[in-house]
């Protein structure tokens, strides 16, 4: 057991015009059309980001040399309602298999045209006590501009 102290999870939400399944599409394998390019963490700029639909999936963004950056992979996999991804980025924003923090995001039906959607980016304490607090201060600041980019095309190419 680590003597690390859990580091508090970053938890934001958002409500989508959008039906569940549309708003889950659109966070999974809809995640390149609305994922920032200036948020890169490989060795080239990027030219995609996709995460595989699959337990086991990998979460990748691959540069415009055709190199892969590992983000994470899929951990549960549970359409439409929830998936969870483990984010093997360090502190310094390079990939990192030994770090491992997670990020749950869940899909709750408000309605056959809304959902809310709920995620919680946790165990940053696996990154060790200073490490986790950085990452997750980091990631606290960018998830709320993440999750605007996500609804503004989610509710773009929504049919409701």
């Amino acid at each position: 057991m680590s003597d690390t102290p859990m580091i508090e999870p970053v938890r934001r939400s958002v409500r989508v015009k959008a039906a569940q399944a549309h708003a889950f599409e659109v966070f999974t394998a809809g995640v390149d059309r609305w994922w920032p390019r200036r948020a890169s963490i490989g060795s080239a700029p990027m030219r995609t980001m996709t995460i595989e639909p699959r337990l086991g999936g990998r979460w990748i963004e691959t540069g415009t040399d055709g190199s892969q950056a590992v983000v994470g992979k899929v951990l549960v996999w549970e359409p439409p309602t929830r998936f969870v991804v483990s984010w093997d980025i360090n502190m310094n924003w390079k990939p990192d298999p030994n770090v491992g923090s997670e990020v749950e995001v869940r899909f709750t039906a408000l309605g056959s045209h809304e959902t809310l959607v709920e995620l919680e980016h946790r165990k940053f304490e696996r990154m060790g006590e200073v490490p986790g607090a950085k990452l997750r201060k980091d990631v606290d600041g960018g998830w709320p501009g993440m999750l605007d980019l996500f609804k503004a095309d989610a509710e773009k190419t929504s049919s409701v």
